[in-house]
């Protein structure tokens, strides 16, 4: 997301986290702020993890790390276990500072959910093959689950072949299906994409007019959470939401 922060790998010995730095601090400072305003009267959403390859992008970019995998190996390894060190600490202090709502966490990908919940990216392997996500990337993202109470991921147009794959994961709590130029969106392939993930609950974006048509033609799929988008006005979401109800009742 933003220029590499290091030259080479070489350079790499030279990181470690430190909590008494200033730009932790003011991370924590301000979490601190939020948390104080937020308190009944808005929810506070976790960060998005930075671990795994996603780390390393930070850190030299894509190209470099790519070809790290294959070049000096032991080095990802080495990234990815200060990524997990990091990321632990990041989110541990988040949960300390901001707690939990109503027994949740308020998420980017999934609104609410129960437990302290994480929001992971495997975008790096969307450009990779499923062999290379199993290889790298399914055992950092199940163990930092693993420490918490499970997660969310978002999966682009460009990364549906790894869907089965990352379905699996241990932990896994949702997945939210993002839509990107040159690709189906995900709400006009459904069923097709539910049929790969099986009970995974999945989020999608939906215009409010596919919604309205949807609940008229009976036609929406279940287990799925709905991000609708451009609702003419508070009395029809309002209206939208009892035919909602209507339909799982009658469903």
């Amino acid at each position: 997301m933003v220029a590499p922060l290091l030259d080479d790998w070489s350079e790499f010995d030279d990181l470690h986290l430190d909590r008494s730095h200033p730009w932790y601090k003011r991370l924590t400072t301000q979490t601190q702020a939020y948390a104080e305003v937020a308190a009944g009267s808005f929810g506070i959403s976790h960060f998005i993890l930075i671990d795994g390859l996603n780390f390393a992008f930070e850190l030299v970019g894509a190209t470099e790390t790519y070809m790290g995998l294959e070049l000096c190996p032991e080095t990802i390894r080495r990234v990815i276990e200060l990524a997990y060190e990091v990321n632990v600490a990041v989110h541990s202090d988040f949960f300390d500072i901001v707690g939990l709502f109503e027994g949740g966490t308020f998420s980017n990908m999934t609104q609410w959910i129960p437990g302290r919940i994480l929001s992971e990216s495997v975008d790096p392997f969307h450009m990779t093959s499923v062999e290379y996500f199993e290889q790298w990337g399914r055992e950092p993202i199940e163990r930092i689950f693993a420490g918490f109470d499970g997660g969310g991921v978002h999966i682009h147009g460009n990364g549906r072949h790894l869907l089965e794959a990352v379905a699996s994961l241990k932990g896994l709590k949702a997945m939210y299906l993002a839509d990107d130029r040159g690709f189906p969106r995900a709400f006009d392939v459904l069923s097709e994409l539910q049929a790969r993930t099986g009970d995974m609950p999945l989020v999608v974006g939906v215009d409010f007019s596919d919604v309205a048509q949807g609940l008229e033609q009976h036609t929406l799929c279940g287990g799925v959470l709905y991000k609708v988008s451009n609702a003419p006005g508070a009395e029809a979401a309002n209206r939208c939401f009892e035919q909602v109800r209507r339909y799982r009742v009658s469903g």
